[in-house]
């Protein structure tokens, strides 16, 4: 008798463990489903970004090489297919490229135009900035200084990576638009401002002198010069502006960022 209890007992517990397993075992295999589709999404989504980012890289170079020749229509090109759907730093990169050419052209407004765009694009404030400021010192010949001041003032502040080049940029501009004594009290300050680099100290000390002897015209000339400098080599500098990482190419020529000197 007492086997026969058990015996039910547990035929009952087998039924209850099949019908628990019913009800369970499909929303487990759903919940399953959907771990291995999300799983498989973001793999491929890798993939996908990383052949992405290779494809753009190997464009990119191969409009540096381009350049490098002489072949500006070329390398404008090459730069265009990256510029338009590269993925955000080869893209602002690429951009950047499409301006400086734009500019060499003589052709300011196109190449203000692409920087816009690149700072747009950009995907941090080293590249984005770096095209606003490009941008900048390409207007500065053409553009009321009130134009100037605005674009300059948001790229000054402790946390910008182009800091002293803009309050730089802006002293020109001050000086441009004859604002004289204004122009040399910036360049006054970039004299003592801690972090300024010696060459920038050497520019503000020779604007100052030239304020004061009266030829504040010639200045404009000397800072916008300073724009087309190279950046400090890489031993001092770190990695190059902007580049992405794994080999990435280097950011275009421009002043070196604030935190990198």
């Amino acid at each position: 008798m007492v086997d026969f209890i058990e015996e039910v007992e547990e035929q009952l517990r087998s039924d209850r463990y099949r019908a628990l397993a019913r009800t369970v075992l499909p929303w487990a295999a759903a919940v399953l489903a959907i771990v291995i589709v999300g799983w498989l999404g973001v793999w491929g989504y890798n993939t996908w970004q990383n052949q992405n980012v290779s494809k753009a890289s190997e464009q990119y170079d191969k409009g540096l090489q381009t350049l490098a020749t002489g072949d500006e229509t070329g390398a404008f090109t090459a730069f265009d297919t990256v510029g338009k759907s590269g993925p955000a730093a080869y893209k602002a990169l690429s951009l950047i490229q499409q301006g400086n050419i734009r500019l060499a052209a003589n052709k300011t407004a196109d190449a203000v135009a692409f920087y816009d765009r690149a700072a747009k694009a950009a995907p941090n404030a080293v590249i984005g900035d770096l095209a606003r400021l490009k941008a900048a010192f390409a207007l500065m010949d053409e553009t009321p200084y009130p134009q100037l001041e605005t674009r300059l003032k948001e790229l000054i502040g402790d946390k910008k990576p182009y800091d002293l080049q803009a309050k730089e940029a802006l002293a020109l501009a001050k000086l441009q638009a004859g604002k004289t004594e204004d122009a040399r009290g910036d360049f006054v300050v970039l004299t003592l401002i801690e972090g300024a680099p010696d060459a920038m100290r050497e520019r503000a000390r020779a604007a100052i002198a030239i304020i004061d002897s009266g030829q504040g015209k010639v200045i404009g000339e000397v800072v916008k010069a300073a724009a087309t400098l190279p950046p400090p080599s890489p031993a001092t500098q770190g990695p190059p502006l902007g580049a992405p990482p794994q080999g990435a190419p280097a950011a275009p020529t421009a002043p070196a960022p604030r935190a990198a000197q």
